[in-house]
């Protein structure tokens, strides 16, 4: 079974953080507040479905779904 990300997530659905897939990305998401273990939830899509607004660490972080892609979750 592959490995689910957070652009895999459907609206109001939520996860936990467990890695990232990208190195150089992963940098820049943990500036953002993507840390393991902590929970994220989907709020709404724009409506072509880029880019997407997530709820992470108690506030809102809009990216792009290739930068959603790379945070590999666990329900």
């Amino acid at each position: 079974m592959s490995k689910r990300s957070v652009a895999d997530l459907k609206i109001g659905e939520r996860a936990i953080i467990q890695s990232f897939n990208d190195q150089l990305m992963s940098l820049k998401l943990l500036e953002m507040g993507c840390l393991p273990g902590a929970e994220v939830c989907l709020q709404c899509k724009a409506p072509l479905g880029d880019p997407i607004c997530l709820s992470v660490s108690g506030y809102c972080l809009s990216m792009r779904k290739s930068e959603a892609a790379t945070i590999l979750i666990e329900n």
